[in-house]
Order: C-alpha cells, then structure tokens, then sequence
C-alpha cells in the first residue's frame, strides 16, 4: 500500500485526483467497502474530501461540525478510533447524503501536522469487524503523507481569511518586554517523502549516525555565550540534552525501521504516536516533555533528509517569530540578532520555550488562539509581551506609540546596570538581601554580574538530571566544593536531592504514579532511600574542608521527616569525626515550606531548623489545588490574594518570634509589585532568577518600608478583595518603581 501511495504522490496530476486514487488503493489493500478523507476547515468544521464507497455526491457537501461524530470523536481526540458496529456508539452522527447506513465497523485515524489534527482518515466495513493493531498502524503511516499533501494545499482548499488591519489577538504574557517587526511563520515539520526501506541495515545505520550527529549539535548549542550562563533557562536546556540520550525513545524508533520504514519514516511514526498518547493529558510536565521530544524529532528530521538544522538566514532584521508550538532548542536555532519577539498559539509561563525566551531577553505572548489564522509572512505586527497582547497590522499611531514604549524599556535596563554594586535598601534605611536562585556551575558567573547578596537555592538536582548515571560521591564532592570556592563569604544554600514528580532520573527506577507531583518525590524518596540522602550529606560536609554549609530539605510536610533527615546527618558525622575528615565549620539545616500542612506546625518546626525558606511556586498551587503549569487553572489565582498573603504573613511573624531567618523563593520574589508585598509583611531576604535582582532592587531603593507594612496590615486586617489593585495604587501614590 505505501508503495502504491508513493506511486501516486509522484503523479503530475491535481491534488483532487492523487486523493480519489489514494482511496480507491487503501480500501482495496485493507479490504474495505469504503476509505473516506476528511479535511479540516478555517471555522473548524470537517469536510469530506475523497471518498470510495460512500456516495460521491457527498463530497464537498458534507460538513460535520466541530466534536460532531466519529469523524468529529477522531479529530477531538487526537487518536484511531475502531469500533466493529459504529451505530452504537453515542457520538455516532447519521448523514443521509452520504450512504453510509448499510456500513458498521468504523476505523478512522487523525491526520496531523505540527501537533494539530488537520484531518481524518477512516474506513469502513459491511460486516461487524475490529481492524486488527497492524492494519490501525498502517492507516496512521499513510495519514503521515496524507498530511503533507492537505497542509501544503495541494487540494487547493484555503479559505480566505480576514486580513483588515487593526486586529488585537489577545494571548497571556510569556516574557515581558514590546516589540515591532514583521512576521516569519515558524514551520518545523519536514515533509518525509520515502516511506519504505530498500534495506533496513542500512538504514538502522543512517538513524544511528543522525541521533550522534544531534547530540553534537546540541552539545554544542549549550556551549553558546547567550544561554552558557547562569539561570532556570540552563536547566531546561540540560534536560533536553538528556532527552537526547532517552533510551525508550530510541529504541522505539529503532523498532519502527525493523518493520520496514525509512529512518525518516520511523522519526516521524514515534512523533506521531508520542502525540497521540499526551494530547489529552492533563499533566502539563508531560506535555513539556512531548514538546522537547518533538523539537528533537524534528532536529533529527532534518539531518535524515539534509536539511541545516540552522535555520533563519535570510530573516529580516525585525523578525516576529508566529508558531503554533515550540521547543526550547528551536528558538536557540535562530539569530538571535534578528529576532524581535515570539507568538506562540500555546504555552504558558511556565513552558520550556518561555523560560528560555525570558532568558534571552525576547519578548513572547502565549495562548494568542486564532493568531496563525490572522497573519501572513511578512505581515507587520506590534507585540505588547506586558500586557499579553498581538496587535495585527497595526496602523501608524499605534507603532509610534510602541517605539517610544521600547525606548523607555532601554532606558529601565540601564538604570539597573548602575545600581547592581548598590545596596538593596529602602528609604527609610531597611536592607532587604535579595539572592539568586541556581543549579549548576555554569550559573555562578551571575552572583557577580547581578550584585546579588549570595545563593538563596542551589537546585543540587541538576547535577542528577543531566547524568547518564548516578553522581559518585566524589563527583558531587568537586562540584560542591567549586559553588563554595565560587560563593567566596557570600551565603549558599544547598538544596538538598528534589527528585521524583517532573524530574525523573533515566538510571533510577521508579514506579508509575497517577499524580506524581504529589507522590513519592523530594524528602519523601531520600528518606526512603537513606543511602541517596547521607551520600549528598557527606559530599556536602567534605566539600566544606571547614566552612560553613547550608542544607535546606525539600517538601517537607511533617517535622517528622526534619528529625529524621538530622539523625541521618548526625551519622555522617560521627562517620567524619571517626576517620578524620575535617568537619564543617558550622552545618545549618533549614527547611523549605511549600506543603501547606507544615504552616500549622511552625512552633513545633522553627526549634528543630537553622533557617526556613519558603518554596511559593508549590506552596500557591498545593493551597489552591491548581497546577500553575496548567493553562487552564493557571490564571484562576493570584499570588497577591488575601489567602496566600495570610499564610507568608503567617510564616513571617512566626519566624520572627523564634529568631529564625526566612526567605522566599519563587516567582513571587521576582516580581516587583510581589515582592513590595513581602516587605510590607516582613520579608527581609528573598531570592529569584538572575534577571529579576535589576527590577527588584529598583523597587525596593524607591520603597518606604514602614508604609508599606502599614498598607499591608490595614489591607489584611480588612481583608481587602483586590489586594493587587490596592497595591498598584499605592505604587502610584508614592512613586514607588513597580
């Protein structure tokens, strides 16, 4: 059958005809009455477009709505739906132009590009029949090709969009910042051409060469100066380095060679399948996980049919880059001279890419639905990355107004380079310690381009993740002595092994769970796994050779599990002491609160800590049961609402009462307007990403302390609904820099 296809593909003849012929051959090798292709519409409906056995009338005339039957169930879901008698089922929907009535078994496969379905494939049968798994993975091959024909518009099918000038698309902001520039349409997907293998040896050896060829070009990628240094944007990248070496992936798509498929053929089968099985999932770090997966398939695509896996030579100087999705790794793929600001039709503040464009310093607006639909090549566009909004064509005012937004921008950056060996204090003489958070030795660079007052988190689970096996003791040994030598007498505070959840060590077995960000993770596992815990301990200790050492432990939830984790320390002291080992000059252990539970512990929890910091990217979520990372819930609270200023004023107040410092860490600490919050409530050490110590530090040398803690006791004595909007007002008021 594929020969077949590739056949027809080949024949200079209209895209109606090649389809017409393409059905009347996948009914005859399946042996099916009828094989129907169903092609998606601008207004999202589905038309049929080819069919063989159905009434021939009825194509171009038969629409199904959006979610409207079987065909509607496919494109919904993202996957084959097979059913030996369709009538049965409650999404079955009746068309009597078509014919269809005397048909019952129903196979339809989606048809997708660029992780959306563009449409349908099915067949059908007279009899009762399920399609065995080797004729469902057949259909899904040829859906393959099927989607480069329909998307390539040889059907000659566009509609005509709207293209009047004026439009807002508005989306939610990714990274801050405005641009202008003009549209290039960001397409990933390599048409894959030849489906069957001539000789499978040979091509096993052709995927194997490409998959070292994109570790190279990878490694060499994290070598490049604008991402080399410090920040959560290295971490992403680290992580799909390790993607890269992912085992279970390549040996899928080694195993899809072994049934006879090109390399290329095989890449683009593995992507399709991952897709099919995440594009309903609601776990939004799985999600992540497919767009690093299908960034590197695309990657090696690329390789496997000769293309650069450079792209954007000839982009013009002010590029807006407009995609339905992205990878981190794609956005790096482009000059960055060049690029102006990023659209994406999905992601949210939390996706790889964000993370990395904030990192660069690129404007990006997520979630703009609709926005590929509304722009052409070329197109010019204005991005208002702060407020969330794309403004399409925009007209001469509007640009000019945008011009002099970006110059008051510029001129911002620059007040921050000045005050960087300047202290954090307030007006009225309170010095706030703003830290930097970190995980590995290339962000160390940073404590001295920032001025930031020391490491309030040094994630040590980086080191972990990007290993292709266990650290040995002495591994973790230099690395913790190279932060400490680095630190010089600046503070660091090493977080201790926050494994399990989202970061899933590829050489530590661990058991399927339904919620893992609530399962078997962090302290939880170390505690349960001693030998993980008193490992890092005794590296840490060693590391030291008689300097102070800062442990914090993750996800606590019980001051059950701080004794326990000290008893483990006490050990590996005595251990030192017994063989000689110089001991640190003072081991402080502190605790990360993010687990609400553990608020209502704080008398029974301060004695037992040196130090507390408060983990406020968790402890939000978990207090209001959504996944920030979840685009559906993620707007649905506010980190400045009463419930969460309560609980940090809480935590606070109780810290003071026993003499025990606390910090914050978190998205919280890096926002201005957040962070004028938490000296109101007594704040006076937080710690953020890199980039947010300028804008923070700012806010703070512009601040009156005492007002700003009166506000805050006021507003939450009278428990104010729109604590945000108060805030903001009282910015304005006395000029403070939010």
């Amino acid at each position: 059958m594929l020969r077949r296809l590739r056949e027809t593909m080949a024949l200079q003849e209209g895209g109606e005809v090649k389809l017409a012929r393409i059905v009347v051959d996948i009914a005859a090798n399946m042996v099916a009455e009828v094989c129907s292709i169903y092609v998606r519409r601008r207004d999202e409906s589905m038309e049929l477009a080819a069919t063989e056995g159905l009434n021939p009338e009825a194509v171009h005339n038969t629409h199904l709505a959006r979610g409207e039957g079987l065909v509607g169930l496919v494109a919904m879901r993202a996957e084959a739906v097979n059913l030996p008698e369709a009538r049965e089922h409650p999404s079955f929907s009746y068309r009597p132009e078509t014919g269809e009535e005397v048909f019952h078994s129903f196979l339809g496969v989606p048809i997708q590009r660029q992780g959306r379905v563009i449409g349908v494939l099915t067949v059908q049968n007279r009899t009762q029949r399920h399609y065995m798994e080797e004729e469902v993975e057949a259909l899904q091959i040829v859906a393959m090709v099927l989607a480069e024909m329909i998307a390539s518009d040889q059907l000659g099918s566009a509609q005509a969009v709207s293209r009047s000038a004026g439009q807002v698309v508005r989306g939610v902001s990714l990274s801050d910042g405005v641009a202008h520039g003009h549209v290039v349409l960001h397409v990933p997907r390599v048409a894959v051409d030849t489906l069957i293998a001539d000789d499978i040896e040979h091509e096993t050896r052709r995927l194997a060469d490409a998959i070292e060829r994109l570790r190279a070009t990878i490694d060499d990628m994290l070598s490049r100066g604008d991402v080399a240094r410090a920040g959560e944007h290295r971490d992403v990248l680290e992580a799909y380095r390790m993607f890269a070496h992912d085992r279970g992936w390549i040996r899928r798509m080694n195993e899809a060679v072994a049934t006879g498929l090109t390399a290329e053929a095989a890449v683009a089968k593995v992507q399709n399948d991952t897709r099919a099985r995440v594009v309903n999932h609601t776990a939004p770090f799985l999600r992540e996980r497919f767009n690093d997966l299908n960034d590197l398939s695309n990657r090696l695509l690329r390789m496997l049919t000769g293309r650069s896996t450079a792209v954007g030579e000839e982009l013009p100087d002010d590029t807006v880059l407009v995609a339905h999705s992205m990878g981190p790794a794609e956005l790096l793929d482009y000059d960055q001279e060049k690029i102006r600001a990023l659209i994406l039709e999905e992601g949210g503040h939390a996706s790889h890419v964000a993370i990395v464009a904030r990192a660069l310093g690129v404007p990006a607006v997520g979630q703009a639905d609709g926005i590929l639909n509304r722009l052409d090549t070329s197109d010019p566009v204005v991005v208002d990355a702060e407020a969330g909004e794309v403004h399409v064509r925009p007209s001469p005012d509007i640009v000019s107004g945008y011009k002099d937004k970006e110059r008051l921008k510029a001129q911002r950056e620059a007040r921050y380079a000045k005050i960087k060996n300047r202290a954090a204090r307030t007006k009225d003489g309170v010095e706030i310690e703003l830290h930097m958070n970190a995980g590995l030795l290339v962000d160390l660079p940073y404590l001295r381009e920032t001025g930031a007052a020391g490491i309030g988190l040094f994630r040590t689970e980086f080191q972990f993740m990007i290993a292709s096996t266990f650290p040995r003791p002495d591994e973790q040994q230099k690395m913790y002595a190279e932060v400490l030598d680095a630190v010089g007498d600046k503070p660091v505070v090493f977080r201790s092994l926050d494994i399990g959840g989202d970061k899933v060590l590829p050489y530590l077995r661990s058991s399927h769970e339904e919620n893992p960000a609530l399962g078997w993770r962090a302290i939880r596992m170390a505690l349960d796994r001693p030998a993980l815990l008193r490992t890092q301990f005794r590296a840490l200790m060693r590391a030291a050779q008689g300097r102070e050492v800062r442990v914090m432990l993750p996800m606590v939830s019980d001051v059950s599990e701080i004794q326990a984790a000290r008893e483990l320390i006490d050990k590996e002291v005595r251990h030192m002491v017994l063989h000689g080992y110089t001991l640190p000059k003072r081991l402080q252990l502190g605790v990360m609160i993010e687990v609400p539970a553990l608020v209502w512990q704080l008398d029974r929890l301060f004695p037992l800590v040196d130090f507390v910091s408060v983990g406020s990217n968790d402890l939000l979520q978990f207090l209001f049961a959504a996944d920030r990372t979840n685009l559906q819930v993620a707007q649905r609270f506010d980190p400045l609402s009463y419930p969460v200023l309560r609980v940090l004023d809480e935590i606070a107040r109780k810290a003071r009462e026993h003499e025990v410092p606390v910090t914050l860490c978190g998205e919280m600490a890096g926002s201005p307007i957040e962070a004028m919050a938490l000296v109101g409530i007594g704040f006076r050490s937080i710690s953020m990403a890199p980039s947010s110590i300028g804008p923070v530090k700012a806010m703070i040398r512009s601040l009156d302390s005492s007002t700003v803690e009166q506000l805050l006791k006021d507003a939450l004595s009278a428990e104010i609904d729109d604590m945000r909007k108060h805030l903001e007002g009282f910015a304005a008021k006395y000029d403070v820099e939010i």
